[in-house]
């Protein structure tokens, strides 16, 4: 494990034990939410028996959905705290996930072929290189499986959602480039913001986060055997939201984007 591992991890565990959003199992799934959660372009099919890799997702969260869908789940992740909350789902739904500790980087405890779809929610941004995620996911898939995977918006990345001016709207204080984000420059803390269940709220330490451009990521699936079937935007669903929350800033920029793609190949 190198440096960046081992301080992203200390931080996503103390943001874990904190209760970020992302840590917080799933407890109240049915298949209907659990098929909205997980495929929201259509595109998963049956996963019945499937062999699924849920990269850089612990938490209780995806695993907990693809589990209801009787899909064989595996669980790597970087956070001991949010294999945690896998454990906490799986022992709910009377699931048996294996859940691995792990950095996304290298994969090369698994064999070639070892799963059918591998499905990774927000979690890239916290590599510098999006190369041996791709490189590594490709491997392990089969010819034909599917890879879900999401990222921050780099564009939305040079803007602090905080500072919103009536006039100007939100600045942007960052050149668009791959690279390392300066987090106290474009955000003005390095901390953050974990909202309780019950409405408190806390700064926590957070991980050091990456800018992945979009010609970056996109010829990066392509050069690694991968086609894009789908793409997607995390927006608001608030018709009109107050401006300068949160909700707003969605509405102007999306902050999450998706592909789902297929590794080329015939399926075995």
């Amino acid at each position: 494990m190198d440096e960046l591992s081992s301080y992203n991890r200390e931080r996503w565990n103390g943001l874990s034990r904190a209760g970020v959003l992302y840590s917080r199992p799933k407890l109240e799934l049915d298949e209907a939410a659990a098929r909205e959660m997980v495929d929201e372009a259509g595109l998963l099919g049956d996963v019945q028996d499937r062999r699924v890799l849920v990269l850089a997702g612990g938490g209780g969260q995806q695993s907990a959905a693809l589990g209801l869908l009787g899909a064989k789940v595996t669980v790597l992740d970087l956070s001991d705290e949010q294999l945690v909350k896998d454990r906490v789902a799986a022992e709910h739904y009377g699931h048996s996930p294996v859940l691995l500790q792990g950095d996304m980087r290298d994969l090369s405890r698994f064999s070639e072929d070892s799963f059918d779809i591998v499905y990774q929610p927000f979690s890239i941004n916290f590599v510098p290189d999006v190369r041996p995620v791709f490189e590594g996911v490709a491997r392990i898939l089969i010819g034909g499986g599917l890879y879900h995977v999401q990222w921050h918006n780099p564009y939305t990345q040079t803007f602090n959602p905080d500072d919103y001016d009536p006039v100007r709207g939100y600045s942007s204080n960052s050149i668009y480039k791959d690279g390392e984000v300066d987090v106290v420059a474009i955000y003005g803390t390095d901390t953050w913001g974990v909202e309780g269940e019950d409405g408190s709220k806390i700064d926590v330490p957070g991980p050091r986060e990456f800018r992945h451009t979009m010609p970056t990521f996109v010829n990066g699936l392509i050069a690694s055997g991968f086609e894009i079937l789908a793409f997607s935007e995390h927006t608001t669903w608030e018709e009109n939201p107050e401006p300068g929350s949160w909700e707003h800033y969605k509405a102007v920029s999306p902050p999450y984007l998706a592909f789902w793609t297929r590794r080329r190949g015939n399926s075995v």
